[in-house]
């Protein structure tokens, strides 16, 4: 052999070991830590985009992935919810929503990849939100006739329509923007943005749902809902307040925390942390979030003094979302064609992280998932 071959057949060797090694530095950095997912909501073609995330928090583009349906296009916030992208339990698997087709879309989560498993009628038209338990799923339907309608989901993911499940809202223009259920699996809780009320629907053998109990809202215009650990619900109020709330049998609510001001512009989207001790608004008109310590029986406390993190002017963070380990929260920053990212402090407040940039500003994105 000549010497310039095995010159060339070291270079060679080289190279390979060093891409060998850079691909095992990537594995090493992104696999089995996490993963956090943005929707496109893209009229023409409604897609996810997926970001690996690193043991300290760090997102790497891992990718995009159709839903099979599309999206409805727009601007800034065009679903006008909280909950188009839903992870559940053990995040095995992801739930979005396609508003412009009128399904909704399930996939098999495997790191930070997805596999499309099945897009089904969503039972109404033009779905915003959809909510999981156990394998129950609840989509929210904000078009026509605003209602709810239920889905059985398997291990795999297939979405099974649930005969007689749709259920009526308290006006076909509520405004209705999220749907969270309770973490025993008894309540559906509802917002409707438009009537200032928030229902809640008892949930039956088989999966279908009693019939509404409507209930009026403790501050104006409640946009989303969560429950936390203990059973209390939670909404984040556009007026910029948050609420807590026990639920009775009934599906009566009664106000524990009425409306404590989030000192920020534009509250709309909120996510508890997985141990239900804290939760974290996001404040679109002011780019910043705010944090509460949730007590033993729902009570609200601000934490510090309230606003415990922000980006940068102008992001316009829309959905919110945290990991499953409660070490990181994400945010859509609509504005800025971001994914702000921030560590979980022990005293509650924020660090500021680096995200993710380079998406589209002002695209339509809505919903963000993290695990």
């Amino acid at each position: 052999m000549s010497r310039s071959f095995h010159i060339a057949l070291a270079l060679a060797v080289a190279i390979s070991g060093l891409f060998a090694a850079s691909t095992h530095a990537f594995a090493d950095r992104t696999s089995s830590k996490g993963a956090v997912f943005v929707m496109t909501n893209a009229a023409d073609r409604n897609e996810i985009i997926a970001y690996a995330r690193s043991a300290d928090g760090g997102l790497q583009f891992a990718g995009k992935f159709s839903t099979g349906g599309r999206g409805s296009g727009g601007t800034t916030d065009p679903l006008e919810s909280q909950g188009a992208l839903t992870l559940t339990e053990g995040h095995s698997l992801l739930l979005a929503v396609n508003a412009g087709s009128g399904t909704i879309s399930s996939f098999q989560v495997s790191g930070h990849r997805l596999f499309l498993v099945d897009t089904q009628p969503c039972g109404g038209s033009s779905p915003i939100a959809v909510a999981e338990h156990a394998g129950l799923v609840y989509v929210l339907n904000a078009g026509g006739n605003d209602n709810v309608a239920g889905f059985t989901l398997t291990h795999s993911g297939r979405l099974r329509p649930i005969a007689n499940s749709v259920r009526l809202l308290s006006s076909n223009d509520s405004g209705a923007s999220s749907l969270a259920f309770s973490p025993d699996g008894q309540f559906l809780a509802v917002t409707e943005r438009l009537t200032n009320a928030i229902d809640v629907f008892t949930v039956q053998a088989g999966g279908t749902l009693s019939t509404i109990t409507t209930n009026p809202s403790a501050g104006a215009v409640p946009f989303a809902a969560a429950f936390d650990w203990n059973g209390a619900l939670i909404v984040a109020e556009a007026s910029n307040g948050v609420s807590s709330y026990a639920v009775s049998s009934g599906g009566t609510i009664s106000a524990i925390s009425p409306s404590v001001p989030t000192l920020g512009q534009a509250t709309c989207w909120h996510v508890i942390i997985p141990d239900g001790h804290a939760v974290y608004t996001s404040n679109a008109g002011s780019a910043n979030l705010s944090g509460f310590t949730v007590g033993t029986g729902g009570a609200l406390t601000a934490i510090g003094a309230t606003v415990v993190g922000s980006n940068p002017a102008g992001s316009t963070n829309l959905d919110i979302a945290v990991t499953a380990d409660g070490k990181f929260l994400y945010t859509s920053n609509s504005g800025t064609g971001a994914v702000g990212a921030f560590a979980i402090q022990a005293d509650g407040t924020l660090q500021t992280l680096a995200g993710a940039d380079g998406l589209p500003a002002t695209a339509g994105f809505n919903g963000i998932a993290a695990y």
